[in-house]
């Protein structure tokens, strides 16, 4: 099955690649995470100066990752002698550059980077919300350079279309959605401390919790911007969430924190599995879930009640302890009460078998 798919001219054999992070901060990481057979590389955020990380520094929170990270903790000139030559000589597959973070930065970093990649990434973590001064920061790198620039928008900015249609208008080809969420805080109440975190004890949040806001943020962008380049992030980790990307807006993916939560190797495993997924939703190729509308609107304000398959039901209970309108209860069979019932939909999203139907 083919699983070719392009972002802003730059083909790749797969929609699937690494987020900026930790995984790929070293030629060595790098190339490890290239054998996986991600369809593009993109390296650790790189500014003039290496950062000085915090540690602890990444933990797990249940279905995400935390963490205290910066930018790459090793400085422009050891990427430019000790990192990129090799990468590039060794790499088999396009190579996007993160950068950071101001616009005095980039008239550095720019024209020092712009041989070792095929595009750069943008991250605006630490830029702020003005849209004056994040267009003025494209304007700038963008006259640097003549490879695509894809900026990282951050789930803090108030209006993520104006973003697209500001950087659209000032030379980006494209938009990577979203970046990690926060500030956000992680206690330990045993020791009356934060877990981990910068001064103020704080980190931020990223993978699979996250999913639903990148989602929104990628198919709000993509409608107002149809030949806008859309690249989703946050909170991939199955080839479903691929494909769910794929038709929110998304022209490919990122996944870096379901990597780390899981093994490096997810990416292999999601890359094999995914034409079978594919075919199971029949679709032929990647370039097809692309083009698919999707479907949104039909909104009705008329309760639909749930429906019981006694044979897959197994009496838990859990709809009746769940119900906000007090409109299930569980005997020997499981009772709707259609005059409480609202249809919100609820009792068939958490049963665990999937004996009710008919609401949403």
């Amino acid at each position: 099955m083919e699983l070719k798919t392009r972002i802003a001219g730059i083909e790749l054999k797969n929609p699937l690649m690494p987020a900026s992070g930790p995984l790929v901060g070293s030629y060595e990481k790098m190339m490890a995470i290239e054998k996986f057979g991600v369809g593009c590389m993109v390296g650790k955020t790189i500014s003039i100066k290496g950062a000085e990380v915090p540690r602890p520094c990444i933990i797990s929170n249940g279905n995400s990752i935390m963490n205290a990270e910066l930018w790459s903790e090793y400085p422009l000139q050891y990427w430019l002698t000790g990192i990129l030559p090799a990468l590039r000589r060794d790499l088999s597959i396009p190579l996007i550059l993160s950068v950071g973070y101001t616009k005095e930065d980039m008239e550095t970093l720019i024209p020092a980077l712009e041989g070792f990649c095929d595009g750069f990434e943008v991250s605006t973590h630490y830029v702020g919300k003005d849209l004056g001064v994040i267009g003025e920061t494209v304007r700038t790198i963008t006259s640097l350079t003549d490879k695509p620039v894809f900026m990282k928008i951050s789930p803090h900015i108030p209006n993520p279309v104006a973003f697209a249609k500001t950087v659209k208008e000032n030379g980006a080809k494209g938009i990577v959605a979203i970046n990690s969420l926060g500030p956000t805080m992680k206690i330990d109440a045993a020791n009356r401390r934060v877990l981990a975190g910068n001064e103020s004890g704080e980190l931020w949040t990223s993978g699979p919790a996250i999913k639903p806001i990148a989602l929104a943020i990628v198919n709000k962008i993509k409608t107002a911007l149809p030949d806008f380049t859309v690249i989703g992030a946050g909170g991939v980790e199955n080839a479903e969430d691929v494909v769910e990307f794929l038709l929110a807006g998304a022209d490919a993916v990122q996944m870096l924190s379901a990597a780390m939560l899981k093994g490096k190797d997810l990416y292999e495993r999601i890359i094999n599995i995914l034409p079978e997924v594919l075919a199971k939703l029949n679709f032929s190729c990647v370039k097809e879930v692309i083009d698919t509308p999707l479907q949104k609107g039909a909104v009705k304000y008329q309760p639909s009640n749930p429906a019981i398959d006694m044979e897959k039901c197994t009496l838990c209970g859990l709809c009746e302890r769940v119900c906000p309108y007090f409109a299930l209860s569980v005997t020997d069979k499981v009772e709707v009460d259609t005059g409480r019932c609202f249809g919100c939909g609820l009792c068939q999203s958490r049963c665990p078998v999937k004996a009710i139907s008919g609401v949403l």
